[in-house]
């Protein structure tokens, strides 16, 4: 019962950072799988921890980084990843909760696509605020936020999957509250 608890956990915090960032996470479960056993990918799933799919994903983390610190440019990004985050969480989430027998696939994936797919509609609001705010001074230095976050609550949910969620609401109570302040 913990494990299947921890399990989907883990679920949650690594499919909602997608949100953020759709290919660090994907490239970070890939490669923990790949070289540990805190986590272990079951069948399709485990094709994250091959050498090309690691690769590609690589280059499309290397991508979306540059391109997302571009003022103009990453409001287009946002626009693209609209579908990939979303689907990037759907996997996430099937892949670390395909262990457990009493979540079907399906189910899986829409909790993905909605964790992943509510967490990019608050960045993809927030980010043009930011951009009109500092004409696009800041993109860069709020980009790197984002995929620090990223990394940072994929990695937690991975080794302590509570506290990654305790992390994930922290960040969104954050975000409401700096939002609700900015508009009195």
């Amino acid at each position: 019962m913990l494990e299947a608890l921890s399990n989907i956990f883990t679920a949650f915090g690594i499919s909602a950072s997608a949100g953020l960032n759709a290919y660090l996470p994907l490239l970070i479960v890939g490669l923990v799988a790949r070289f540990t056993n805190l986590i272990k990918l079951n069948e399709p799933f485990d094709l994250l921890t091959n050498g090309w799919v690691l690769g590609v994903l690589g280059a499309l983390l290397l991508i979306e980084i540059l391109v997302d610190k571009i003022p103009a440019v990453d409001t287009i990004n946002d626009m693209i990843q609209t579908f990939v985050r979303p689907a990037a969480g759907a996997i996430l989430f099937a892949a670390a909760s395909n262990t457990i027998a009493d979540i079907h696939p399906v189910l899986a994936m829409i909790c993905g696509i909605l964790a992943a797919g509510s967490v990019h509609a608050v960045k993809a609001t927030a980010r043009p605020v930011v951009t009109t705010a500092s004409a696009g001074t800041l993109n860069p230095v709020v980009s790197a936020a984002e995929d620090v976050v990223s990394g940072t609550v994929t990695v937690v949910s991975i080794i302590v999957p509570l506290l990654g969620v305790a992390l994930l609401v922290f960040l969104v109570i954050l975000f409401l509250w700096w939002r609700q302040k900015r508009e009195t």
